[in-house]
């Protein structure tokens, strides 16, 4: 999540990046859903963007300020959502069970039911799959510090 951003170009922000954004697990982060065209991304999020210039899709990072961290990347496949995800750690940010972008590991594993844990490269991801949906709880140095959605049984190490 990190290496991407420092390979990207950033733009202004978005004005309407939500200040508090939500995850609702298996269907949207930030009102973002997988599968929606690349043109409702930025009606709902407006067209100041940064393009990743290295990454294997394309990815839009919209931030709070210009050439800041902290927002949120929608990778794009043929014109439409193919992964969200929270970068760096947006204060405010929240999921629906009462976890909140900074919560303990154990209270991330007690509130959002079963799931699977995996290693990435310098954090780990504690995962759960509707049929269509893998969301993502990142964890770096034992906090919570995104959120991710992806196509179900997919990789969620960026």
């Amino acid at each position: 999540m990190a290496y991407a951003l420092l390979l990207c170009s950033a733009s202004p922000a978005a004005a309407a990046l939500p200040r508090k954004g939500v995850l609702d697990p298996g269907r949207s982060l930030g009102g973002i859903r997988l599968g929606e065209p690349a043109a409702q991304v930025r009606s709902a999020l407006g067209r100041q963007f940064g393009l990743c210039r290295g990454c294997r899709t394309t990815t839009w990072y919209f931030t709070y300020q210009p050439f800041t961290g902290e927002g949120l990347a929608v990778e794009l496949r043929r014109g439409r959502v193919a992964a969200v995800y929270t970068v760096w750690r947006p204060s405010g940010w929240l999921a629906p069970n009462g976890l909140r972008l900074g919560a303990a590991e154990a209270q991330v594993r007690a509130r959002a039911g079963p799931l699977i844990p995996i290693a990435c490269a310098g954090y780990d991801a504690l995962t759960t799959d509707t049929p269509d949906v893998r969301t993502a709880y990142y964890i770096v140095d034992g906090r919570l510090w995104g959120f991710g959605l992806l196509p179900a049984h997919t990789t969620p190490c960026r």
